[in-house]
């Protein structure tokens, strides 16, 4: 009887309680197309190990939304396309995955006080969404390479997936094509 009036009580409230908006049926997110197998191991001393700091993104791209952009001074958002963490720190995962898998090396994502690393990868997250203008998916990423003493390198990485719909399941698929390529020629930057 007391299990009973629970669950109608429960039934009775259901359509007043809310816990946020409408899900999205689902969520985009990067996968490596190289990727270090279970079980490998990395070790390193300062001199060769990488360390790889979280990216800086302009306020379009510091969100969850994938940014469209309609003209030179017009953005707006692809329907439905929604990551499932910002795009800058899935990023910056991929491209050191991508490192590990290809060079071995150790790399230390995140900023980690305590590890230290000669060799120090930053950027900003310039583009990282679709173009309406050109129907293509566009990142541009510009990376700072620091080592030792005070030299600094500079590239800027950019890549363009063409010809795809206006549509979160496109969209997704394109962005996760450009960000492996980026990925894929930051690690051979690296080395």
């Amino acid at each position: 009887m007391r299990t009973a009036s629970i669950a109608a009580a429960l039934l009775a409230t259901s359509g007043c309680i809310s816990f946020g908006g409408k899900t999205p049926d689902s969520l985009i997110t990067l996968t490596p197309a190289a990727a270090a197998p279970a079980g490998t191991t990395a070790s390193g001393n300062a001199s060769t190990a990488l360390a790889l700091a979280e990216f800086d993104a302009p306020r379009k791209l510091d969100v969850t939304r994938v940014p469209v952009q309609v003209t030179d001074s017009t953005i707006a958002y692809v329907k439905d396309a929604v990551w499932n963490e910002k795009p800058a720190r899935l990023l910056g995962r991929l491209i050191a995955e991508t490192i590990r898998a290809r060079s071995g090396r150790l790399v230390i994502d995140g900023d980690d006080p305590g590890a230290e690393a000669e060799t120090r990868i930053s950027g900003t997250v310039r583009e990282f969404g679709y173009d309406a203008r050109t129907s293509e998916v566009v990142l541009v990423l510009d990376a700072a390479r620091s080592g030792a003493g005070s030299s600094v390198t500079t590239r800027r990485f950019e890549a363009r997936v063409p010809g795809v719909a206006a549509e979160a399941g496109p969209v997704g698929v394109a962005l996760n094509q450009a960000a492996n390529q980026v990925a894929s020629e930051v690690a051979a930057w690296v080395g």
